[in-house]
């Protein structure tokens, strides 16, 4: 038997970027993912095919396991031979009880590595803008549990010493305490007028802040009813704020937004959002495959050079094209005196990095918009390929026969239900934690739908915007009873997220 490794994963404070690159690979290479309640879910979408993923969490009103219970599911699972990625939030080796897991491996002789995150005693203030040292300031900075173990008699923090120790005080998992923090702090010299920031769900889209002093802040903390997960700084780098806030002056911060495209594609849509300020939760609902049978394409490139065109439809169908094309032993050569479409900007840039010209992008992507287009360049008896989806809608195809042409309509690639998360998902639109959903085609409605159930896709999405690429997937969502709010007017994902921004800008439809 191989022997098993524990890797001590600080995943961070909560934005799934803020993710060390070692960290990731770690949790991709592992075959048990143990993780904690401040985990970004997103983050899970890293672990390979049949991976175990057993839950840590902890809060206030209980734990899933006790760390007693969790030390022996690292000791079992690494004594069994696996690899095991424990993903724990923020950095584990601050007030993440890390060392103690570190302590139980090592007791038993087995081989761990620590691999640090991004604490929230950092990364939730400079979300907030406030820098925890500023010479103008403050040099100095102290970070300290705002959760002592219940079990002690007194307190073993040197409030004394602390109150006027360190130029910022940063208090982590502190809420219930506040005001005995408050009162210690003020008792040992430090002065009432002295700012404070408290900040909870630092780095997601829920962070919210609420400002003081260490006179007010009680009073405030609890009319804004803020409670764990929150970090208090107390100091007057707090003072610097509302000048140095970033992150909530971006168009879309605080919101979470679904994207349902194939794992594949989906980091387009999702890397725009996240420059934008929000959140994008990942939930493919189609994934991209191969032909069932390759036979037809097949015999469509062996006559390649005998069609007049070839009118690609998305980046898949080129990719898959080109693939074949190479794996029969033929190269772009065989397009010589063939006249090439290409449906949308994105799919005319994928062509032309295999070196061809274009002769004719539409201005819109719709079927008979696209005839319409083509009519004064297609002869009556002309051959046309169409190397598209198993589900692409018939219209195209249809229209240029009208017009005289021999369409091959040939199936290049399969669309099939994706393998999102949907308890996942469930959970997170129960909880009203998702903003809005976005579709790019009728297949991702689909399969939403009917991943998450058409008897309760109604209460799952009150309250919650949908937006669409284009008229026809607008047309698929209201055919399955979703009440559209923005359809975008450029059916390209840069239109998409022109029309998301706007949506809540308020300039939007």
């Amino acid at each position: 038997m191989s022997k098993g490794i524990v890797h001590l994963i600080g995943a961070g404070p909560g934005d799934p970027g803020l993710l060390t690159i070692r960290g990731r690979q770690c949790i991709e290479d592992a075959d048990v993912v143990v993780f904690d309640r401040l985990v970004n879910p997103r983050l899970l979408s890293y672990t390979k095919p049949g991976a175990e993923l057993v839950y840590a969490g902890k809060s206030p009103d209980g734990h899933t396991l006790t760390q007693d219970q969790i030390n022996a599911v690292l000791v079992a699972k690494a004594r069994e031979g696996k690899t095991v990625a424990r993903v724990k939030g923020g950095d584990p080796y601050i007030f993440g009880r890390g060392g103690e897991e570190a302590e139980a491996l090592a007791d038993n002789g087995l081989d761990f590595e620590v691999v640090p995150g991004v604490t929230s005693a950092v990364a939730a203030p400079a979300y907030a803008g406030i820098p925890l040292t500023h010479r103008d300031f403050t040099t100095s900075v102290a970070i300290i549990t705002g959760n002592e173990d219940p079990t002690k008699d007194e307190s073993t923090i040197a409030w004394d010493k602390l109150s006027t120790g360190a130029g910022t005080l940063v208090f982590l998992m502190g809420m219930v305490n506040l005001p005995k923090i408050v009162e210690r702090l003020t008792r040992y010299g430090r002065p009432g007028s002295t700012p404070v920031s408290v900040i909870r769900w630092g780095t997601w889209p829920e962070q919210v802040t609420v400002e003081g002093t260490l006179e007010d802040i009680v009073e405030k903390v609890n009319t804004a009813g803020l409670k764990n997960p929150a970090v208090i700084v107390v100091g007057e780098v707090c003072s610097l704020r509302n000048h140095l806030k970033w992150i909530e002056r971006k168009p879309l911060f605080g919101k979470r937004i679904l994207v349902t495209r194939s794992r594949e594609q989906a980091s387009a849509l999702s890397n725009a959002i996240t420059r934008l300020g929000g959140e994008a939760l990942e939930f493919p609902t189609i994934a991209i495959e191969a032909p069932a049978d390759w036979a037809p394409l097949d015999r469509a490139i062996a006559e390649i050079g005998s069609y007049n065109w070839v009118v690609f439809t998305s980046v898949n169908g080129v990719r898959y094209f080109f693939s074949r094309l190479r794996a029969l032993g033929h190269d772009v050569r065989e397009l010589v005196g063939v006249r090439i479409c290409a449906i949308g900007p994105v799919t005319r840039e994928a062509l032309e990095q295999r070196g061809l010209f274009i002769e004719y992008v539409p201005v819109e992507y719709q079927a008979a918009e696209i005839a319409r287009g083509m009519q004064a360049m297609v002869k009556p008896g002309d051959r046309i390929l169409l190397p598209r989806a198993d589900i692409a809608p018939t219209m195209l195809a249809e229209a240029l026969e009208q017009m005289g042409a021999r369409v091959d309509d040939v199936t290049a690639y399969r669309t099939v239900p994706g393998t999102g998360d949907v308890e996942a998902v469930s959970r997170m639109f129960e909880a009203r934690r998702i903003n809005m959903v976005t579709f790019t085609s009728s297949s991702t409605v689909r399969n939403f739908v009917n991943a998450l159930g058409a008897d309760r896709i109604g209460d799952l999405l009150k309250g919650v915007a949908v937006a669409c690429i284009g008229p026809v997937t607008a047309d698929t969502a209201g055919e399955y009873g979703l009440k559209v709010d923005a359809v975008a007017e450029k059916y390209t994902i840069e239109g998409l997220v022109s029309l998301i921004r706007g949506y809540f800008s308020g300039s939007g439809s």
